[in-house]
């Protein structure tokens, strides 16, 4: 019944709007959402496109870009007050309470809303992929969001701006996204698909396809007889699904030498869409792109680079159900791709010698042996572990008296449990309590269900309260318990950190995640807000795009990378269940780690401390940083 009143719930999509370029309307994120709206041919949304400037003809782009899609335009500054703390896409509830923004949030939003509306288009909600998990993780974190997302809009917007001498060679993240599509597919059950493709690789040695081939000849014509392959296993499967029919039953059997074969012996599967076999929302998204990219190398009659992996890709593409009427209705005239590579003396690219660009730092990722010779080596130089006096040791909220709403304990969670959350909400909410004033702006990150956050916006009325959060149901449940305490000084916003652009006074953070925590300081560094964090999960914490570990000018100069990563390891170790002696190596390494956060913090001008949360027994990780501009 839920998502049934959901699903008629109206909301507002907004599109950002730059300017027009041949048949696509940029920034490409815009041309994206529409070709997923016109694939998915949903029409669920009031969607509404938001100009870069002033001067934009209302009756040109509604008449010329959009098909059968009814759109309208809004300046920014008529914009929902949550939607202009966000970078679009976003999508917004009517009561303007939440909303989701980024792509990826946006797409996925958009795909399961379509399902919800009408269970017969299982198409689309494949769309999302093995578990649903397709574009999922963030592109802070995840290599392959990043690259679909972020990396390659911009590469190809970036491509076509630019003047035609910088444009001889292709952006390293189009090659990135060539050298990924001749990588060995992964996906749930391969060993089984590799083993189905060993026996038919071997029958096809034995029968293969006769195929009558005309040639000229002196005295006429004459018929030769050529022998083609049988389409591939991968190929086979791709199209099955998305015409849903079943593999044939021959392909399925495996004989017994095959069930033998070790997995090593096994052959490799074979990219067909750009997650492997199945056609997803990450096709969705990069057709648009190289489509544009495409059209801007043959309208200067370059042919740049032979990408084979890419034109194979996007003719795959085409064959795709739905994806040509589709692109029919966005005004996109798909290439056929043999007239753009017709150059006889193409030069292959040796992929192999492109830099990998994404690859992280991150060799010797398996470390050996403790932790003590990284703290004698910092000791030696002076750094050791600091935690500062807690400033309000006592102070505790009167739970009893407070609406059941707000106690964490109304959850699943057992009464040790909730008990615990409540000590540590009695931390963050103290140290939040003493920096904010009326009117300030809070945000939560990483709010989860909303422990913190909720507890701030009834606690203090005349300040907003932003949640954001990647995971749907955890802020769907936060926004129950606030309507049920009717509070109107809170937001919720489904995105990954950096979609978050708004000013506020004060960041806080319970449990963020590795790197979340560091994206959390320069978040609020950048704002020039004051910040309240317990970090967690010290373990998860490794060299990303951003972020490069040690943090600080003074662990630098006397760790490595891969020391720093020794202590993230052994700070994950103090769990109750641990030795004694062990936990206390563990809280040693953590506060370790947040010192090197905090001096890190203090080269921006920032006063920090660390300071070990009341009493210690509320978390195995109990550190908290105070950061104050």
């Amino acid at each position: 019944r839920r998502k049934m009143k959901d699903s008629v719930t109206e909301e507002h999509l907004y599109l950002g709007y730059s300017h027009q370029c041949r048949d696509s309307i940029f920034p490409l994120h815009t041309s994206i959402s529409l070709f997923l709206l016109s694939y998915c041919d949903c029409k669920l949304f009031k969607i509404f496109l938001v100009p870069t400037s002033e001067d934009v003809d209302d009756q040109f782009v509604t008449k010329n870009l959009l098909g059968d899609l009814k759109v309208h335009l809004i300046s920014r500054c008529q914009l929902p007050a949550v939607v202009q703390s966000c970078c679009l896409p976003a999508v917004v509830v009517k009561d303007g309470k939440f909303c989701r923004a980024g792509l990826s949030v946006v797409l996925r939003h958009i795909i399961q809303k379509t399902y919800e509306a009408d269970p017969s288009k299982k198409d689309v909600l494949e769309l999302l992929g093995f578990k649903k998990t397709c574009l999922k993780a963030c592109a802070e974190v995840s290599q392959w969001t990043r690259l679909c997302e972020i990396s390659i809009p911009l590469a190809v917007e970036g491509f076509l701006t630019a003047s035609p001498e910088h444009c001889h060679t292709i952006p390293p993240d189009i090659l990135q996204l060539e050298r990924k599509l001749g990588e060995p597919v992964r996906v749930h059950n391969d060993d089984k698909i590799r083993r189905q493709k060993l026996q038919q690789q071997k029958a096809s040695a034995k029968a293969t396809v006769p195929v009558l081939r005309e040639e000229a000849t002196e005295t006429g014509t004459a018929m030769e007889m050529r022998e083609r392959p049988l389409p591939s296993l991968e190929l086979s499967m791709a199209f099955s699904k998305l015409l849903d029919q079943e593999v044939s039953e021959a392909v399925n059997r495996e004989a017994p030498h095959i069930r033998r074969t070790k997995t090593s012996d096994l052959p490799l599967l074979d990219h067909i869409f750009a997650e492997g076999l199945y056609f997803t929302l990450a096709d969705i998204v990069l057709l648009p792109c190289i489509h544009q990219f495409l059209v801007s190398s043959k309208k200067q009659g370059k042919n740049l680079v032979n990408l084979p992996l890419i034109s194979s890709w996007y003719q795959r593409v085409q064959e795709v159900p739905g994806v040509k009427k589709a692109a029919g209705k966005c005004n996109m005239e798909l290439l056929q791709l043999p007239e753009l590579m017709s150059a006889p003396d193409e030069q292959l690219q040796d992929f192999s010698s492109v830099p990998d660009e994404l690859e992280e730092e991150n060799e010797d990722s398996h470390f050996i042996g403790g932790p003590r010779p990284t703290m004698t080596k910092l000791m030696e130089n002076g750094i050791e572990a600091k935690f500062s006096p807690h400033p309000c040791p006592n102070w505790i909220l009167d739970w009893t008296n407070l609406p059941s709403a707000v106690n964490p304990g109304e959850g699943r969670m057992s009464r040790d449990r909730a008990l615990r959350k409540q000590q540590q909400l009695n931390n963050l909410v103290a140290a939040v309590t003493k920096l904010a004033k009326p009117g300030d702006v809070i945000v939560d990150f990483c709010s989860g269900g909303g422990h913190v956050g909720i507890v701030l916006a009834h606690m203090m009325p005349s300040c907003q309260v932003i949640l954001i959060e990647n995971k749907e149901l955890s802020l769907i449940r936060a926004k129950d318990r606030s309507d049920e305490l009717g509070l109107n000084n809170i937001w919720f916003i489904q995105a990954n950190l950096d979609y978050f652009n708004g000013t506020f006074n004060i960041g806080v953070a319970l449990h963020a995640c590795g790197v979340a925590t560091d994206m959390v300081i320069e978040h609020c560094i950048k704002a020039r807000a004051a910040f309240v964090i317990s970090p967690c999960c010290y373990g998860f914490i490794q060299n990303t795009v951003k972020f490069k570990y040690p943090r600080s000018h003074q662990f630098k100069e006397v760790l490595s990378y891969k020391e720093h990563m020794i202590l993230c390891r052994f700070a994950d170790q103090t769990a109750v269940q641990l030795p004694p002696e062990r936990r206390l190596i563990g809280k040693e390494c953590m506060g370790l780690v947040d010192l090197d956060r905090a001096w890190a913090a203090e080269e921006h001008n920032y006063s920090v401390q660390v300071i070990s949360m009341e009493p210690e027994s509320c978390s195995p990780k109990n550190n908290m940083l105070v950061g104050i501009p």
